[in-house]
C-alpha cells in the first residue's frame, strides 16, 4: 500500500495563538525517535511543566498524531481537568486525583502507544499541557478528546508542547 500524502501541518498552528510556557521530559524529544516502550509497551513517558501564567486553574494534557494516515489525525491519550497541584506525570501514569481519561481514538482511557504503519515515515507525537482558566472543562466522561479540544478553546490561557517522533 502506498502511504504517500503530504505532511499535516502542527496541530496547534491551526488555533489561536496563546503564549508558550515549559515542558519538560526524561523520557522523550521534540524530534527524536520515542523508546519503544512508548509505543509497543503503551507507556507515558514522564512530563513535568512549569512557567505556566498566573490564573491557571487546571490542565488538559494530551497527545495527538497528526500523521495518521486518517483525515482527523488520532488521539492516543487525554486527561481531563488535571489539578492546578498537579505539574507532573511519572512514566506510565496514573490519572491524578480530581482527573478523568478519555477514552483514545482505539477505546480505552489509557495512553495508546505509537503505532504507524511499518514502513510509513516517521509520526510526530504532539504531547501538549494546556494552561487552562477553569477548574473543569465540564466535559462528559464519554466525550471525544476532539470534544475536550473544542471545549477548551476559549479556556487555554497558554500551551507547551513536545514533539517526539517514531517509526518502525
Amino acid at each position: 500500500m502506498d502511504l504517500e500524502r503530504p505532511l499535516a501541518p502542527e496541530p496547534y498552528s491551526l488555533l489561536p495563538r496563546v503564549p508558550s510556557f515549559a515542558l519538560h521530559s526524561a523520557d522523550v524529544t521534540s524530534g527524536e525517535q520515542m523508546d519503544v516502550r512508548h509505543a509497543d509497551g503503551n507507556v507515558s513517558p514522564q512530563l513535568s511543566w512549569d512557567g505556566f501564567p498566573e490564573g491557571t486553574k487546571s490542565f488538559l494534557v494530551n497527545c495527538f498524531d497528526p500523521d495518521a494516515p486518517t483525515p482527523a489525525g488520532f488521539w492516543h491519550w487525554t486527561l481531563v481537568d488535571v489539578p492546578l497541584s498537579v505539574t507532573s506525570l511519572e512514566r506510565g501514569a496514573e490519572v491524578p486525583d480530581g482527573a478523568y481519561a478519555l477514552k483514545n481514538d482505539g477505546g480505552s482511557p489509557d495512553f495508546a502507544g505509537a503505532a504507524p504503519p511499518p514502513g510509513d515515515r516517521p509520526h510526530r507525537y504532539v504531547f501538549a499541557v494546556h494552561a487552562l482558566d477553569v477548574e473543569s472543562l465540564g466535559v462528559p466522561a464519554e466525550a471525544t478528546p476532539t470534544v475536550a479540544a473544542f471545549m477548551s478553546l476559549g479556556h487555554v490561557l497558554a500551551r507547551a508542547t513536545l514533539s517526539p517522533v517514531y517509526s518502525r
